[in-house]
Protein backbone atom coordinates (compact mmCIF):
# COMPACT_ATOMS: atom_id res chain seq x y z
CA UNK A 1 0.00 0.00 0.00
CA UNK A 2 1.44 2.95 -0.94
CA UNK A 3 2.49 5.61 1.92
CA UNK A 4 0.36 8.33 1.22
CA UNK A 5 -2.68 5.90 1.62
CA UNK A 6 -1.25 4.28 4.90
CA UNK A 7 -1.39 7.81 6.30
CA UNK A 8 -4.80 8.96 5.30
CA UNK A 9 -5.96 5.36 6.67
CA UNK A 10 -4.18 6.08 9.65
CA UNK A 11 -5.99 9.90 10.09
CA UNK A 12 -9.15 8.69 9.00
CA UNK A 13 -9.07 6.35 12.07
CA UNK A 14 -7.74 8.79 14.58
CA UNK A 15 -10.57 10.93 13.40
CA UNK A 16 -13.38 8.36 14.18
CA UNK A 17 -11.46 7.17 17.59
CA UNK A 18 -11.03 11.01 18.11
CA UNK A 19 -15.26 11.12 17.43
CA UNK A 20 -16.54 8.70 19.45
CA UNK A 21 -14.70 10.06 22.74
CA UNK A 22 -15.75 13.23 21.88
CA UNK A 23 -19.41 11.79 21.71
CA UNK A 24 -19.00 10.13 25.00
CA UNK A 25 -17.83 13.10 26.47
CA UNK A 26 -21.37 14.47 26.89
CA UNK A 27 -22.83 13.71 30.55
CA UNK A 28 -25.41 11.26 30.50
CA UNK A 29 -28.34 12.13 33.00
CA UNK A 30 -30.35 8.87 33.79
CA UNK A 31 -34.16 10.17 35.05
CA UNK A 32 -36.62 7.73 36.24
CA UNK A 33 -39.48 9.38 36.77
CA UNK A 34 -43.46 7.67 37.84
CA UNK A 35 -44.87 8.85 34.54
CA UNK A 36 -47.89 6.78 35.20
CA UNK A 37 -49.38 4.88 38.29
CA UNK A 38 -51.20 6.68 41.59
CA UNK A 39 -48.07 9.20 41.81
CA UNK A 40 -47.66 10.50 38.33
CA UNK A 41 -49.39 13.80 39.71
CA UNK A 42 -45.92 14.18 40.90
CA UNK A 43 -43.55 12.68 38.49
CA UNK A 44 -45.08 14.28 35.24
CA UNK A 45 -43.91 17.56 36.44
CA UNK A 46 -40.96 16.70 37.95
CA UNK A 47 -40.46 15.47 34.01
CA UNK A 48 -41.24 18.60 32.88
CA UNK A 49 -39.01 20.74 34.98
CA UNK A 50 -36.20 18.81 34.38
CA UNK A 51 -36.87 19.64 30.80
CA UNK A 52 -37.06 23.12 32.06
CA UNK A 53 -33.42 22.95 33.81
CA UNK A 54 -31.83 21.68 30.31
CA UNK A 55 -33.49 24.52 28.46
CA UNK A 56 -31.85 26.82 30.99
CA UNK A 57 -28.25 25.11 31.27
CA UNK A 58 -27.94 22.90 28.28
CA UNK A 59 -24.23 22.44 28.64
CA UNK A 60 -21.20 22.72 30.93
CA UNK A 61 -17.33 23.32 30.00
CA UNK A 62 -18.06 22.86 26.36
CA UNK A 63 -20.13 19.65 26.99
CA UNK A 64 -23.85 18.48 25.98
CA UNK A 65 -26.00 16.87 28.73
CA UNK A 66 -28.07 13.98 27.25
CA UNK A 67 -31.16 12.88 29.26
CA UNK A 68 -32.62 9.25 29.43
CA UNK A 69 -35.98 9.31 30.67
CA UNK A 70 -37.60 5.97 32.19
CA UNK A 71 -41.35 5.34 33.35
CA UNK A 72 -40.95 3.92 37.01
CA UNK A 73 -45.13 3.54 36.85
CA UNK A 74 -45.27 4.46 40.47
CA UNK A 75 -43.44 0.95 41.84
CA UNK A 76 -40.27 0.67 43.48
CA UNK A 77 -39.34 -2.57 42.37
CA UNK A 78 -39.82 -0.86 38.59
CA UNK A 79 -37.35 2.11 39.79
CA UNK A 80 -34.70 -0.10 40.95
CA UNK A 81 -34.73 -2.41 37.55
CA UNK A 82 -34.47 1.04 35.65
CA UNK A 83 -32.11 2.04 37.76
CA UNK A 84 -29.95 -0.53 37.05
CA UNK A 85 -30.99 -0.87 33.59
CA UNK A 86 -29.56 2.80 33.17
CA UNK A 87 -26.48 1.98 35.06
CA UNK A 88 -25.18 -1.28 33.31
CA UNK A 89 -26.57 -0.93 29.70
CA UNK A 90 -26.97 2.97 29.39
CA UNK A 91 -23.64 4.22 31.17
CA UNK A 92 -25.27 6.96 33.05
CA UNK A 93 -23.15 9.79 34.44
CA UNK A 94 -25.96 10.46 37.28
CA UNK A 95 -29.21 9.67 38.30
CA UNK A 96 -32.31 12.24 38.77
CA UNK A 97 -35.56 10.68 40.23
CA UNK A 98 -38.12 9.75 41.58
CA UNK A 99 -41.50 10.39 42.64
CA UNK A 100 -42.48 8.93 46.04
CA UNK A 101 -40.44 8.17 48.91
CA UNK A 102 -40.42 4.20 48.60
CA UNK A 103 -39.80 4.21 45.04
CA UNK A 104 -36.46 7.14 45.54
CA UNK A 105 -35.32 4.70 48.24
CA UNK A 106 -35.50 1.81 46.24
CA UNK A 107 -33.55 3.73 43.40
CA UNK A 108 -31.02 5.22 45.38
CA UNK A 109 -30.41 1.97 47.29
CA UNK A 110 -29.01 0.79 43.56
CA UNK A 111 -27.36 3.84 42.65
CA UNK A 112 -25.48 3.93 46.43
CA UNK A 113 -24.38 -0.15 45.21
CA UNK A 114 -23.05 0.64 41.94
CA UNK A 115 -21.68 4.42 42.85
CA UNK A 116 -23.63 6.36 41.29
CA UNK A 117 -24.47 9.65 42.53
CA UNK A 118 -28.20 10.72 42.89
CA UNK A 119 -30.06 13.86 43.41
CA UNK A 120 -33.62 13.27 44.02
CA UNK A 121 -36.72 16.07 44.22
CA UNK A 122 -38.34 13.93 46.95
CA UNK A 123 -37.52 13.85 50.49
CA UNK A 124 -36.32 10.79 51.71
CA UNK A 125 -35.22 10.29 55.79
CA UNK A 126 -31.54 8.88 55.31
CA UNK A 127 -29.12 7.22 52.60
CA UNK A 128 -26.88 4.42 52.78
CA UNK A 129 -23.05 4.94 52.39
CA UNK A 130 -20.30 2.67 50.37
CA UNK A 131 -17.20 2.96 50.83
CA UNK A 132 -18.03 5.12 53.71
CA UNK A 133 -19.48 7.66 51.22
CA UNK A 134 -22.95 8.80 50.77
CA UNK A 135 -24.02 8.97 47.24
CA UNK A 136 -27.72 10.57 46.93
CA UNK A 137 -28.82 14.18 48.04
CA UNK A 138 -32.32 15.54 48.11
CA UNK A 139 -34.06 18.73 47.05
CA UNK A 140 -36.87 19.05 49.15
CA UNK A 141 -36.74 21.56 52.31
CA UNK A 142 -35.75 19.82 55.45
CA UNK A 143 -38.51 17.72 56.86
CA UNK A 144 -37.64 18.71 59.84
CA UNK A 145 -37.93 22.75 59.05
CA UNK A 146 -41.31 21.44 56.61
CA UNK A 147 -43.19 20.15 60.03
CA UNK A 148 -41.26 22.75 62.82
CA UNK A 149 -42.91 25.93 60.94
CA UNK A 150 -45.85 23.86 60.62
CA UNK A 151 -45.45 22.95 65.03
CA UNK A 152 -44.22 26.99 65.41
CA UNK A 153 -47.90 28.41 63.64
CA UNK A 154 -50.19 25.64 65.60
CA UNK A 155 -48.40 27.20 69.19
CA UNK A 156 -48.92 30.68 68.11
CA UNK A 157 -52.62 29.36 67.58
CA UNK A 158 -52.97 27.31 70.88
CA UNK A 159 -53.40 24.14 69.13
CA UNK A 160 -53.43 21.52 72.10
CA UNK A 161 -54.46 18.30 70.16
CA UNK A 162 -53.85 17.30 66.60
CA UNK A 163 -55.43 14.49 64.64
CA UNK A 164 -53.27 12.89 61.75
CA UNK A 165 -54.37 10.63 58.85
CA UNK A 166 -50.83 9.98 56.67
CA UNK A 167 -49.76 7.42 53.34
CA UNK A 168 -49.13 4.17 54.80
CA UNK A 169 -45.30 4.40 53.85
CA UNK A 170 -42.40 6.08 53.92
CA UNK A 171 -43.87 9.58 53.09
CA UNK A 172 -46.58 9.15 55.69
CA UNK A 173 -43.90 8.25 58.30
CA UNK A 174 -41.89 10.98 57.91
CA UNK A 175 -44.37 14.05 58.37
CA UNK A 176 -46.16 11.83 61.70
CA UNK A 177 -42.42 11.25 62.99
CA UNK A 178 -40.99 15.02 62.21
CA UNK A 179 -44.50 16.47 63.25
CA UNK A 180 -44.22 14.48 66.78
CA UNK A 181 -40.35 15.49 67.41
CA UNK A 182 -41.12 18.67 66.96
CA UNK A 183 -44.99 19.24 68.82
CA UNK A 184 -43.69 16.50 72.46
CA UNK A 185 -41.67 19.52 73.69
CA UNK A 186 -43.87 21.96 73.05
CA UNK A 187 -46.85 20.41 74.49
CA UNK A 188 -49.03 19.77 71.55
CA UNK A 189 -50.15 15.86 71.38
CA UNK A 190 -50.97 14.10 67.86
CA UNK A 191 -54.05 12.11 69.03
CA UNK A 192 -54.40 9.62 66.13
CA UNK A 193 -51.96 8.03 63.51
CA UNK A 194 -54.39 6.29 61.14
CA UNK A 195 -53.36 5.46 57.05
CA UNK A 196 -54.39 4.74 54.33
CA UNK A 197 -52.62 3.39 50.89
CA UNK A 198 -51.83 5.81 48.08
CA UNK A 199 -54.07 3.61 45.84
CA UNK A 200 -57.62 3.83 48.52
CA UNK A 201 -60.37 5.13 46.99
CA UNK A 202 -61.73 6.00 50.89
CA UNK A 203 -60.63 6.90 54.45
CA UNK A 204 -63.81 6.79 55.58
CA UNK A 205 -63.03 4.42 58.68
CA UNK A 206 -59.86 6.74 59.23
CA UNK A 207 -61.67 10.38 59.13
CA UNK A 208 -64.29 8.62 61.69
CA UNK A 209 -61.12 8.03 64.56
CA UNK A 210 -60.07 11.55 63.88
CA UNK A 211 -63.51 12.98 64.23
CA UNK A 212 -64.12 10.68 67.41
CA UNK A 213 -60.90 12.03 68.82
CA UNK A 214 -62.31 15.80 68.57
CA UNK A 215 -58.49 17.31 67.95
CA UNK A 216 -58.46 20.95 67.28
CA UNK A 217 -56.50 20.48 64.07
CA UNK A 218 -55.89 17.85 61.49
CA UNK A 219 -52.22 17.35 59.77
CA UNK A 220 -52.55 15.97 56.36
CA UNK A 221 -49.96 13.09 55.75
CA UNK A 222 -50.87 12.71 52.24
CA UNK A 223 -49.50 14.14 48.88
CA UNK A 224 -50.84 15.13 45.60
CA UNK A 225 -54.29 13.71 44.52
CA UNK A 226 -54.23 11.33 47.36
CA UNK A 227 -53.96 13.82 49.51
CA UNK A 228 -57.43 15.06 49.35
CA UNK A 229 -59.02 12.48 50.41
CA UNK A 230 -59.07 12.93 54.08
CA UNK A 231 -60.20 16.63 53.90
CA UNK A 232 -62.71 15.72 51.65
CA UNK A 233 -63.76 12.70 54.47
CA UNK A 234 -62.99 15.36 57.50
CA UNK A 235 -65.45 18.20 55.53
CA UNK A 236 -68.54 15.77 54.93
CA UNK A 237 -68.29 14.90 58.75
CA UNK A 238 -68.58 18.80 59.64
CA UNK A 239 -64.84 19.00 60.56
CA UNK A 240 -64.38 22.72 61.91
CA UNK A 241 -60.55 22.47 63.34
CA UNK A 242 -57.54 24.20 61.64
CA UNK A 243 -56.22 22.49 58.37
CA UNK A 244 -52.21 21.60 58.01
CA UNK A 245 -49.79 20.00 55.57
CA UNK A 246 -46.74 19.83 54.07
CA UNK A 247 -45.60 20.77 50.38
CA UNK A 248 -46.34 17.78 49.08
CA UNK A 249 -49.96 19.36 48.56
CA UNK A 250 -48.95 22.13 46.34
CA UNK A 251 -50.48 20.34 42.97
CA UNK A 252 -53.10 21.56 40.87
CA UNK A 253 -54.86 18.77 40.62
CA UNK A 254 -54.98 18.29 44.62
CA UNK A 255 -56.62 21.90 44.68
CA UNK A 256 -59.02 20.81 41.47
CA UNK A 257 -59.85 17.68 43.78
CA UNK A 258 -60.02 19.41 47.30
CA UNK A 259 -62.46 22.16 46.01
CA UNK A 260 -64.04 23.85 49.47
CA UNK A 261 -62.99 20.88 51.41
CA UNK A 262 -59.28 22.26 51.76
CA UNK A 263 -60.56 25.46 52.23
CA UNK A 264 -58.09 27.27 54.50
CA UNK A 265 -55.78 24.77 55.27
CA UNK A 266 -52.22 26.33 56.10
CA UNK A 267 -49.06 24.39 54.10
CA UNK A 268 -45.44 24.67 54.42
CA UNK A 269 -44.03 25.23 51.05
CA UNK A 270 -41.15 26.58 48.86
CA UNK A 271 -41.35 30.66 48.17
CA UNK A 272 -41.80 29.92 44.47
CA UNK A 273 -45.18 28.76 45.11
CA UNK A 274 -45.88 32.47 45.76
CA UNK A 275 -43.14 34.10 43.77
CA UNK A 276 -45.10 36.94 42.16
CA UNK A 277 -46.03 37.64 46.32
CA UNK A 278 -42.95 37.76 47.44
CA UNK A 279 -40.79 41.24 47.99
CA UNK A 280 -38.44 41.63 45.44
CA UNK A 281 -35.26 41.40 47.70
CA UNK A 282 -36.34 37.65 48.86
CA UNK A 283 -33.15 35.33 48.09
CA UNK A 284 -34.88 33.17 45.87
CA UNK A 285 -37.63 35.60 44.01
CA UNK A 286 -34.77 36.06 40.82
CA UNK A 287 -34.27 32.84 40.59
CA UNK A 288 -37.67 31.75 40.37
CA UNK A 289 -38.30 34.32 37.78
CA UNK A 290 -35.72 32.55 35.54
CA UNK A 291 -37.17 29.45 36.30
CA UNK A 292 -40.29 30.90 34.97
CA UNK A 293 -38.57 32.00 31.93
CA UNK A 294 -37.20 28.41 30.98
CA UNK A 295 -40.15 26.47 31.76
CA UNK A 296 -41.98 28.85 29.13
CA UNK A 297 -39.23 27.76 26.57
CA UNK A 298 -39.21 24.09 27.15
CA UNK A 299 -43.18 23.68 26.95
CA UNK A 300 -44.90 27.20 25.96
CA UNK A 301 -46.27 27.43 28.59
CA UNK A 302 -46.32 28.26 32.48
CA UNK A 303 -46.82 26.23 35.50
CA UNK A 304 -48.34 26.80 39.15
CA UNK A 305 -47.16 23.06 40.87
CA UNK A 306 -44.25 23.07 43.46
CA UNK A 307 -43.09 19.97 41.99
CA UNK A 308 -41.09 21.22 38.27
CA UNK A 309 -39.38 23.88 40.41
CA UNK A 310 -37.85 20.99 42.80
CA UNK A 311 -36.64 19.34 39.59
CA UNK A 312 -35.55 22.33 38.15
CA UNK A 313 -33.49 22.29 41.30
CA UNK A 314 -32.39 19.35 40.64
CA UNK A 315 -31.02 20.25 37.25
CA UNK A 316 -29.34 23.34 38.71
CA UNK A 317 -27.10 21.35 41.58
CA UNK A 318 -26.35 18.59 38.43
CA UNK A 319 -25.04 21.51 36.47
CA UNK A 320 -23.14 23.09 39.20
CA UNK A 321 -21.88 19.77 39.78
CA UNK A 322 -20.75 19.00 36.71
CA UNK A 323 -18.74 22.21 35.91
CA UNK A 324 -16.58 21.22 39.05
CA UNK A 325 -16.21 17.82 38.06
CA UNK A 326 -15.21 18.08 34.61
CA UNK A 327 -11.61 19.44 35.15
CA UNK A 328 -10.89 16.15 37.13
CA UNK A 329 -12.42 12.97 35.13
CA UNK A 330 -13.97 13.01 31.74
CA UNK A 331 -18.42 11.73 31.62
CA UNK A 332 -18.87 8.23 31.67
CA UNK A 333 -15.99 7.04 33.47
CA UNK A 334 -15.73 5.65 37.00
CA UNK A 335 -13.79 8.57 38.21
CA UNK A 336 -16.37 11.30 36.86
CA UNK A 337 -19.33 10.04 38.95
CA UNK A 338 -16.86 9.89 41.93
CA UNK A 339 -16.06 13.19 41.12
CA UNK A 340 -20.05 14.18 40.54
CA UNK A 341 -20.53 13.02 44.13
CA UNK A 342 -17.77 14.91 45.77
CA UNK A 343 -18.78 18.35 43.58
CA UNK A 344 -22.64 17.99 44.71
CA UNK A 345 -21.30 17.09 48.26
CA UNK A 346 -19.56 20.17 48.30
CA UNK A 347 -22.30 22.53 47.07
CA UNK A 348 -22.27 25.76 48.58
CA UNK A 349 -24.96 28.94 48.64
CA UNK A 350 -26.02 27.61 45.22
CA UNK A 351 -29.48 29.66 44.86
CA UNK A 352 -32.36 27.82 43.51
CA UNK A 353 -35.91 28.41 42.88
CA UNK A 354 -37.22 26.15 46.63
CA UNK A 355 -33.99 27.43 48.73
CA UNK A 356 -30.25 27.92 49.26
CA UNK A 357 -28.43 25.04 49.26
CA UNK A 358 -25.62 23.56 51.51
CA UNK A 359 -24.48 20.12 51.36
CA UNK A 360 -21.85 18.15 53.19
CA UNK A 361 -21.25 14.91 53.80
CA UNK A 362 -23.09 14.35 57.26
CA UNK A 363 -25.98 16.09 55.51
CA UNK A 364 -28.51 14.60 52.91
CA UNK A 365 -30.54 17.89 53.00
CA UNK A 366 -29.31 20.89 51.65
CA UNK A 367 -31.98 23.82 52.82
CA UNK A 368 -32.25 25.86 55.66
CA UNK A 369 -35.72 28.02 56.43
CA UNK A 370 -35.54 30.49 54.10
CA UNK A 371 -36.56 27.90 51.69
CA UNK A 372 -39.89 27.71 53.40
CA UNK A 373 -42.99 30.26 54.12
CA UNK A 374 -46.26 29.54 54.91
CA UNK A 375 -49.29 29.48 52.49
CA UNK A 376 -53.40 29.33 52.84
CA UNK A 377 -55.49 28.12 49.77
CA UNK A 378 -58.04 30.33 49.81
CA UNK A 379 -61.08 30.10 46.81
CA UNK A 380 -58.40 27.81 44.96
CA UNK A 381 -55.38 29.56 44.86
CA UNK A 382 -52.55 29.52 47.37
CA UNK A 383 -51.83 32.84 49.41
CA UNK A 384 -48.67 34.10 51.12
CA UNK A 385 -50.00 33.28 54.92
CA UNK A 386 -46.82 34.12 56.55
Amino acid sequence: MPMKAVSRTAVAALLLVSSAVAARAEIVVGVVQSQTGPVSSIGLPYVRGTAAGQAYIGEVGGEKFKVIVLDDASDPSTAAKNTRKLIEEDKVDVIMGTAGAPATAALIAVASELKVPVISPTPVPGVPKVDDKPWAVSIPQNPRDMFGIIVDEMKVQNIKTVGFIGFSDAWGDLVYNMTKRAADPVGIEIVTNERYARSDTSVRAQVLKVTAAKPDAFLNGGSGTGGALPLQGLAERGFKGKLYGGPSLINPDFVRLVGSAGEGIVVAAGPIVVLDQLPDTHPTKAMGLKFREAYQKAHGELTKDIFAPYAFDCWLILADAAKRALPNAKPGTPEFRSAMRDAIYSTKELVGTHGIYNYAPESHVGTDRRALVLVQLQGGEWKLYK
